[in-house]
């Protein structure tokens, strides 16, 4: 079977679009061939910084010819019937149609249509320049002469070659010939830019790799990052360092790189002043560089970074690291009087001092500074909810109430809510964002505070994501939960809420952050009346907020906790069964979940599961039918033993049930309807519930109602499957 190997050379591709763009590539290409007609058995698509590449194997080397009979209208259709089907078929009249007849519906047009197959190489020279035209990058720009006319080619950067080659492996294969605004195909390509700029004819894949690779071009983006991060490790070890580790601007360095070279730069020792992470961010974002630290710290980084060079320099690189360096050092210049500069007092501090008696703030202390300098600015959080100043008083009241619930000591909740903001002001955050949160924690053990404030201020931003830990402190725990509250409820509020996929404000984050908040830390948290308390909080929004806004708000929650249930294992049907319109307590509706799991797995809740499906599906159907159904069970009307053993357990199971669920012991309250499961199995074996005597047939119908509500008191079995 031949193979085709495909080539775009273009000049240097942004690193973060590398890795798609090769996929889209594979993806359009493959497709286009099955949809041709043609197939293939494996296809795998390569990268690096100046070339996309394209490996299919055991593609055929022709379609099939395609024999299609398309069954067309009545023969006493209308005109326009008949030309629709010409359309169809693409035929130019009806005399190039077949009659056939058919007993039952009489005479028919049919079109006999056969398409001769087509030899890959050509389908292949079809689909190549429209996937080039078409290619998706999300910029592109046009170059050179032809730029300036109507519909010139658009790339990344400009594309300078395109190799095509297809053939089987025992012959040789061939130049698939197709030209795109001047770049014809052939079999050429060139190596490094520096090292090996010349020309390298190729034949396949095999010996494509191969000769890349001796032209100084590591084709696969993996392997760059194995010899960059096996490099990296072995440099830093030899200088009796570590590598800190970072995937992200791993896979970033990889697609910078055709011929990956590892170095290692330094700058004085002074900068380690500099908190690591703000060390760290600054090499990483200006030099695409990884730091280290000395051999066995946690926390602590050494004056050594390592930089990944795309050339072989004759002096062993000691220019490039010498050139890096200068760069690391003024950039971690800027970084050091940043770091200075957030502890020390701001020019404006006389006209803080309105804002600083509004929240109780120690002017003093340069955090309480920036909180301070946040509310006398007026710095917007949204149009129609108000200032971060106005917000942080409502995460604070809001923290407060929060703090007993979940263990906090109040006035600790208090002050981490009103410094949590704080560090949006500071020159740090100012310059790198994603360290919200982080410095705020070093700037408040810089001042003294409570380990527990530094922590919340740091925390309560999280969790982030699925993957991200949720914070344990209880006063973290407050001042998250209050963040996030805060943020759904106005949101609710001024009706800004996720539709579809659209979702600016990270709302279903942020809900998803308090169901994992709540669930992981054993929390107990009823949310309706804690919505309320934030409505309260916010009285500028209580206006628009109703009982409607706080409904639709509990099931957005629901939503998101069926999210977190199903990632975690659960059955859907379960959660279903177990949420009502009404339920508030996220971790009540956990326990329920994992102990209806349980039960639903022993003999005794399956036999139960089967017999009370039964029984609604019996009552329902009664219902819709009006048949009477009597208010309560009269024991008088019982003719069989059946049905007292029945209502005897009925009695039993919704007593002990009760008792169980009061105590909130939902693996006691399943085994106390167990006793239902033999009553349940000998009514329907010997009791005819649609009696002939109307007022016996109603009584028994009751004792259904009674074995519904008896297990409704756990969950609606009517929505478990099975």
């Amino acid at each position: 079977m031949p193979d085709l190997l495909l080539e775009l050379r273009s000049e240097e591709i942004p690193a973060r679009m590398q890795r798609k763009a090769a996929g889209d590539l594979r993806k359009m290409l493959t497709d286009g061939l099955v949809e041709a007609g043609l197939t293939y058995e494996a296809a795998r698509e390569y990268w690096t910084p100046r070339r996309l590449a394209l490996d299919i194997r055991g593609l055929t080397a022709r379609s099939k010819d395609i024999h299609e009979e398309i069954k067309g209208p009545a023969t006493s259709a209308p005109e326009q019937a008949v030309q629709g089907f010409l359309r169809k078929a693409g035929l130019a009249s009806i005399a190039e149609a077949h009659v056939n007849s058919d007993p039952k519906k009489g005479d028919f047009y049919v079109a006999h249509i056969s398409k001769p197959g087509r030899a890959a190489e050509a389908i292949i020279a079809e689909l190549v320049p429209g996937i080039i035209r078409g290619f998706p990058w999300p910029k592109s720009m046009r170059w050179g002469p032809a730029s300036a006319k109507p519909g010139s080619l658009r790339w990344v950067r400009p594309l300078q070659s395109i190799l095509c080659t297809f053939g089987p492996e025992t012959e040789e294969p061939v130049v698939v010939d197709f030209e795109i605004d001047g770049i014809r195909s052939s079999n050429v390509t060139y190596g490094h830019r520096f090292h090996a700029p010349g020309e390298i004819t190729v034949r396949r894949f095999d010996d494509y790799v191969s000769k890349l690779e001796a032209a100084k071009v590591v084709l696969d983006a993996d392997r760059r990052k194995e010899i960059i991060l096996a490099d990296a490790r072995n440099l830093a070890f030899a200088n009796g360092l570590d590598l800190v580790e970072d995937e992200g601007l791993l896979e970033e360095v990889s697609g910078l790189v055709e011929w990956p070279v590892v170095l290692m730069g330094e700058f004085e020792q002074d900068f380690l002043a500099i908190p690591a992470e703000v060390i760290r961010l600054t090499i990483r974002a200006n030099q695409k560089c990884f730091v280290s630290r000395p051999q066995g710290a946690v926390e602590d980084l050494s004056n050594r970074f390592i930089l990944t060079a795309n050339i072989e320099a004759k002096d062993g690189g000691k220019e490039i690291a010498y050139g890096n360096g200068k760069v690391v050092r003024a950039r971690l210049s800027d970084a050091l009087y940043f770091w200075k500069t957030d502890q020390g007092d701001l020019p404006d501090l006389d006209q803080l001092k309105a804002s600083a008696e509004k929240f109780g703030l120690d002017l003093k202390k340069p955090l309480d500074q920036r909180m301070a300098r946040l509310d006398h600015l007026g710095v917007t959080f949204h149009a129609k909810l108000g200032t971060q100043g106005e917000r942080v008083e409502r995460i604070k009241k809001l923290a407060e109430e929060l703090a007993p619930i979940v263990g906090a000591d109040p006035a600790l909740a208090r002050r981490a809510a009103m410094l949590a903001k704080a560090d949006l002001t500071t020159e740090v955050v100012g310059e790198f964002p994603e360290l919200q949160g982080a410095m705020g924690r070093k700037y408040a053990l810089l001042q003294g505070e409570h380990p527990s404030v530094a922590a919340a201020i740091e925390e309560h931003y999280k969790p982030q994501g699925p993957s991200d830990r949720v914070p344990t402190d209880s006063v973290s725990i407050a001042v998250a939960l209050a963040d996030k509250l805060d943020t759904l409820v106005g949101f609710w509020a001024i009706d800004e809420k996720p539709t579809g996929s659209k979702d600016p404000y990270a709302l279903r984050r942020a809900a998803l952050g308090v169901v994992r908040i709540v669930v992981e830390n054993g929390i107990r948290l009823p949310l309706t009346p804690t919505f309320e308390s934030a409505y309260e909080v916010a009285d500028y929004l209580a206006s628009k907020a109703g009982g409607a806004n706080g409904s639709d708000l509990l099931s957005f929650f629901h939503d998101r906790l069926k999210v977190y249930l199903r990632d975690q294992g659960a059955r859907h049907d379960l959660i279903d069964a177990v949420i009502t319109p009404q339920s508030d307590d996220l971790l009540q509706i956990v326990r329920r979940v994992e102990a209806l799991g349980s039960f639903l797995d022993s003999e005794n809740g399956k036999n139960l599961l089967a017999g009370t499906k039964r029984a609604a599906n019996i009552l329902a159907a009664e219902e819709k039918k009006k048949t009477q159904v009597a208010e309560t069970v009269e024991p008088a009307l019982f003719r069989e033993d059946a049905e007292k053993m029945l209502f005897a357990a009925v009695n039993q199971a919704e007593r002990q049930a009760g008792e169980t669920i009061q105590n909130e012991d939902f693996s006691a309250a399943m085994l106390a309807l167990s006793v239902l499961r033999e009553p349940v199995d000998s009514f329907f074996e010997r009791v005819l519930v649609n009696d002939e005597d109307q007022a016996v047939r109603a009584n028994r119908l009751a004792l259904l109602a009674r074995i519904r509500a008896a297990t409704g008191k756990v969950a609606d079995f009517s929505r478990i499957a099975g």
